[in-house]
């Protein structure tokens, strides 16, 4: 039985789909189509509270909105406890507020509409992340932390004119980029820790422009990768056109959404495979000479390498010009 189905059934017979909004020191719970809810503290007593309540309640589905670090140990403990739970973009619960004319907003209203969207949507429930994979994810997210601010630090040298200031801007430098390669060191141990994780690094950078680093934020920023279809792929990296027509209008095609840390990736990985890659650097000067803007010809390149990096892995093969 599908998920959709399962829910379906089960709210037939009495059961419930939860809508969970998670605080820094509470979490409030809603409960659809009963309405009911509740709140229990934010901490490990609160969560055993939460999973007795929800197991009493007959709950078949735990929504949650993705909020970031505090809901993390609550989703991990949710998924041992054997409910479906669905990860939900806050961008889609603030729309289906505003499809259903609401425009207030407590703690209550939230917990009662998530659990009003995760009864309606059937798309919600994901494969959660594995523990390390979610570890892995928090230390690439350092690490673009400490390069941002490495490359402020940079600026500021360049524009510094006082020697202590040169002196002290130059520490601050070398202790980042000490501690970057610390947290690379981290990554690389734990991504080839996990099941398959050497051989997809391997095969990764068997392509054009993928190098090193840019195989260890794939490996960490989007594990799917390899499992997808061509579309979900290119949307789940933000790099899938939309179409924008309307009537006899004909609009350009945007990219919108998606992980904006896997789009900086493939797009620098882009730029080298344009210049070092017959094949890539033959398409990028057709789309060129075509009148195409160089960063959308560049979007293109790296839309068609994320598919190829999708291909590879799922079929377990290297790089090949012809595939």
């Amino acid at each position: 039985m599908s998920p959709a189905a399962a829910v379906a059934a089960g709210v037939e017979d009495g059961r419930e789909v939860a809508g969970v909004d998670v605080g820094r020191d509470w979490i409030d719970i809603g409960l659809a189509p009963s309405g009911r809810g509740f709140r229990v503290p934010n901490r490990e007593a609160g969560f055993v509270l939460l999973v007795d309540r929800l197991k009493q309640a007959r709950v078949v589905r735990v929504v949650l909105e993705a909020i970031g670090s505090y809901a993390r140990i609550l989703v991990r403990a949710l998924v041992e406890a054997g409910f479906e739970v669905g990860v939900v973009d806050p961008q889609r619960i603030k729309a289906f507020r505003r499809a259903e004319g609401k425009r207030a907003k407590t703690d209550k209203l939230d917990r009662t509409l998530i659990a009003r969207f995760g009864l309606v949507m059937n798309d919600v429930v994901r494969p959660i992340p594995s523990e390390t994979a979610q570890k892995l994810r928090a230390l690439s997210t350092r690490r673009r932390q400490l390069v941002e601010m490495a490359a402020i630090e940079k600026t500021r040298l360049k524009q510094a004119l006082d020697g202590e200031v040169i002196e002290s801007l130059r520490a601050a430098i070398a202790l980042l980029e000490a501690q970057r390669a610390r947290i690379e060191a981290d990554m690389e141990k734990l991504a080839t820790a996990v099941p398959s994780g050497a051989r997809r690094r391997e095969l990764m950078m068997s392509a054009p422009g993928v190098g090193a680093g840019v195989a260890l934020s794939l490996l960490a920023d989007m594990p799917e990768l390899g499992g997808l279809s061509r579309g979900a792929a290119a949307a789940l990296a933000g790099l899938a056109p939309f179409d924008d027509e309307s009537g006899e209008r004909v609009g350009k095609a945007h990219i919108a959404g998606g992980r904006a840390c896997v789009r900086a990736a493939l797009y620098m990985a882009a730029l080298t495979a344009v210049r070092c890659d017959p094949l890539f650097k033959a398409q990028y000067q057709a789309m060129r000479a075509a009148a195409k803007p160089a960063k959308l010809a560049l979007i293109a390149i790296a839309r068609k390498l994320l598919l190829a990096l999708n291909a590879m892995l799922k079929e377990d093969r290297p790089w090949r010009q012809d595939a």
